[in-house]
């Protein structure tokens, strides 16, 4: 049988979802914590990489086991899973459902704060030269992005990626101001390493002025890096949502 596991993480403590032979990942603490629950090595596939530091308000990972999971499984694992990491639903989906390559959609937020926020800590990114932004010209960035689908511009150098293909729905800025947040949203059916993170920042040195309209694209349509690239901070970004077909067998919000 095979179960989708649905989660959330906060990532400040651990090098991402993935297993690290050097450092703590999310994948390490949840796999040993099942296994030691089901008395037998238990190896999850997640739906895809998060960087050191990113959170995620929903998460799936895929296990197969030969019978039907313990009663009160759902209770004891959060008991023994570190405060960071809660564990929502587990139950059984088609046995060829793949956690990674049947999701059709994934969905990011990198929440930015206006002000200096002491209870924000490593959540929500605080920058200080909000005021500077021409918000116009990051929107008009962001839109920019809905017209093309390879991102080449937006990947990290050390990429095993044999694509650069990525099929936007989504790509916005929302500012709240009563909640002093700038967040920007993006939806695609994948991401690249490191993509949302380098979005931002393009954003960013487009309302500074740092990067032109046309400088961004001139990348997109020559498929060449800015001159001037910049990642952010790890701190805001969260994946929110991972969307999959009805024949996956998936009942979000049933336990």
């Amino acid at each position: 049988m095979r179960y989708f596991t649905e989660l959330a993480y906060n990532g400040m403590q651990y090098c991402g979802w993935q297993r690290q032979p050097n450092a703590v990942g999310v994948q390490e603490k949840l796999e040993d914590t099942l296994s030691t629950l089901l008395g037998a090595t238990v190896e999850l596939t997640g739906c895809g990489r998060t960087d050191a530091g990113v959170h995620a308000s929903q998460y799936f990972a895929h296990f197969d086991w030969e019978e039907p999971l313990p009663e009160g499984l759902l209770g004891r694992l959060n008991r023994m899973l570190p405060h960071d990491i809660a564990v929502y639903q587990m139950h059984a989906v088609a046995p060829d459902a793949h956690a990674r390559f049947d999701a059709v959609k994934r969905s990011y937020a990198y929440h930015i704060s206006l002000r200096k926020d002491p209870f924000h800590l490593h959540t929500a990114w605080h920058f200080p030269f909000f005021a500077r932004l021409d918000l116009d010209r990051v929107q008009q960035a962001a839109a920019l992005l809905l017209e093309y689908q390879s991102f080449y511009p937006f990947c990290k150098s050390e990429t095993d990626a044999k694509t650069m293909l990525c099929m936007l729905s989504r790509s916005e800025w929302i500012l709240d101001e009563a909640a002093q947040r700038f967040t920007f949203h993006i939806s695609s059916d994948r991401f690249l390493r490191g993509m949302v993170r380098l979005i931002v920042g393009m954003c960013l040195n487009v309302g500074l002025e740092k990067v032109s309209i046309e400088e961004l694209r001139h990348a997109l349509e020559h498929q060449e890096r800015l001159k001037k690239s910049w990642s952010v901070p790890p701190d805001g970004l969260f994946l929110t949502q991972v969307e999959y077909p009805a024949t996956v067998g998936l009942k979000i919000g049933n336990t």
